[in-house]
């Protein structure tokens, strides 16, 4: 695959053209890798409000009827609900893991088969995340298994 990139004038607006002969997984790979990058999410903590990118994003968790989202070294809570993440973030790297947990597939070391059907991500961080068992085929699909 040839990259090239061309620098523009300041006026004009910048765009990514991608010429392929088949939009195949690598090409939508591609895609999904630059969508996430713009992806900016308001968390709250101490009273202050902060825009956090997805790709800090370990993961979100709901935990006694609120949302919290997990970077590396920090917790912020969230105003959204879990299902409102979870259609914002379509397509988007995440997917839901659990009930009350979305993770960010690209915070995903490693995976484990675990009890009765479920799978456990480790997490670049070190942190463990249970995949639910009806998840596990929407984690194999992702990570093309």
């Amino acid at each position: 695959m040839k990259i090239s990139i061309e620098e523009i004038n300041k006026e004009l607006t910048e765009e990514i053209l991608i010429r392929c002969h088949e939009v195949d997984d690598e090409i939508l790979e591609i895609v999904n890798k630059l969508k996430t990058e713009d992806l900016i999410v308001l968390g709250y903590q101490n009273d202050g409000v902060y825009r956090i990118n997805l790709r800090d994003i370990y993961y979100f968790e709901a935990v006694d009827g609120k949302v919290f989202i997990y970077c590396k070294d920090n917790v912020f809570e969230v105003k959204q609900k879990l299902y409102e993440l979870e259609e914002l973030l379509q397509g988007k790297n995440c997917f839901r893991a659990s009930k009350s947990t979305i993770l960010n597939i690209a915070k995903i070391s490693s995976i484990y088969p675990s009890i009765s059907g479920r799978f456990e991500a480790v997490l670049d961080n070190g942190e463990r995340a249970v995949v639910s068992r009806q998840y596990v085929p929407v984690l194999k699909n992702m990570l093309g298994l």
